[in-house]
């Protein structure tokens, strides 16, 4: 059953009756095709009103829409001979961030991301998606294994943040997610990486150094959820739609901001109205973007990957 989100309560009506006036014509012997057209011009059309004028905060919550493709999904959607690897070799194998090796076009590529999951039990198992430490040090081993065979490296970001739990610390997140900083941008081959849902913090970060940073339409990116920082401005959840628009966290500021390189276009309704057509666009825009950077030589990617951070944000003296 399809889920809709508080601003989608217009589009879900005129659904339901688009439904029943289908059940009706298979009960009956009523000629219903007319208002079929109707209503389904109708929908398109509100569809496309709503989402030509969404608010931050309703792209956050697009973003944690529980339809959502994740990483896994895109990856049996894009991909083919997709190969998971685990483990960190250090201390286990972190449920919260997968990758591996699959084709892609016709390439070989290395592909990791964090992943959430669709229900309590997956959910839990894969901790909401917040990686452990162990988490980001089996990226970064994927990270070197694809650098060794000279294999491109994709990574997804959906994350509300590394996991802040006591046993996190004391196995050293900071350092873990520190040290991936460092070797990403010292890795030989083209790194691209996209926030296909929420990009939170360092936890999002720890994976999002790379050559090309991408956004999809409806995700965020910032050091801190709008609710989170409602709460320290605030001390209350209730300013979180005040908090988003002044944090300006969406595809949109981040790109305006020069703080990612390109807005991947959603299908109208969002990534989770057509799961295949956006894993095909996101497909296309990978393609290109692997194709440009193939051209350059490594000292020429890692030289503009340097340059690119370097040149985010404002120093005053």
């Amino acid at each position: 059953m399809r889920t809709y989100l508080d601003f989608e309560r217009p589009i879900a009506d005129l659904e339901a009756r688009l439904e029943e006036t289908k059940k009706l014509a298979q009960t009956s012997n009523v000629d219903v095709k007319e208002a079929v057209d109707i209503l389904e011009l109708s929908i398109d059309k509100l569809r496309r009103e709503i989402f030509q004028n969404l608010t931050r905060w309703q792209r956050v919550q697009l973003s944690r829409h529980p339809d959502r493709p994740y990483t896994l999904d895109y990856i049996s959607l894009m991909c083919d001979q997709f190969i998971e690897l685990h483990g960190d070799r250090t201390v286990r194998d972190d449920p919260a961030m997968v990758g591996g090796f699959c084709e892609l076009g016709g390439q070989t590529v290395m592909i990791i991301g964090q992943q959430k999951g669709r229900n309590t039990k997956q959910r839990q198992y894969r901790n909401f998606g917040m990686p452990n430490p162990e988490g980001y040090r089996k990226a970064l081993r994927l990270m070197k294994l694809a650098e060794k065979f000279n294999k491109p490296i994709i990574t997804m970001i959906d994350t509300p943040g590394a996991y802040p739990g006591l046993e996190a610390e004391e196995r050293g997140q900071g350092e873990a997610i520190a040290r991936n900083l460092k070797e990403m941008f010292m890795l030989t081959v083209p790194v691209i990486c996209i926030v296909i849902g929420e990009g939170a913090s360092g936890g999002a970060l720890g994976i999002a150094i790379g050559d090309r940073v991408l956004m999809l339409e409806n995700t965020w990116y910032s050091v801190i959820s709008p609710e989170n920082c409602s709460t320290i401005l605030w001390r209350s959840w209730d300013f979180k739609e005040q908090a988003a628009e002044a944090m300006k966290l969406t595809a949109r500021d981040m790109q305006r901001n020069k703080l990612v390189d390109e807005i991947v276009e959603e299908p109208t309704g969002g990534a989770h109205n057509d799961h295949q057509a956006m894993a095909n666009h996101l497909k296309e825009v990978i393609l290109k973007a692997l194709a440009e950077l193939n051209a350059l030589s490594p000292e020429e990617r890692i030289n503009q990957r340097i340059e690119k951070f370097c040149d985010m944000g404002v120093v005053v003296e």
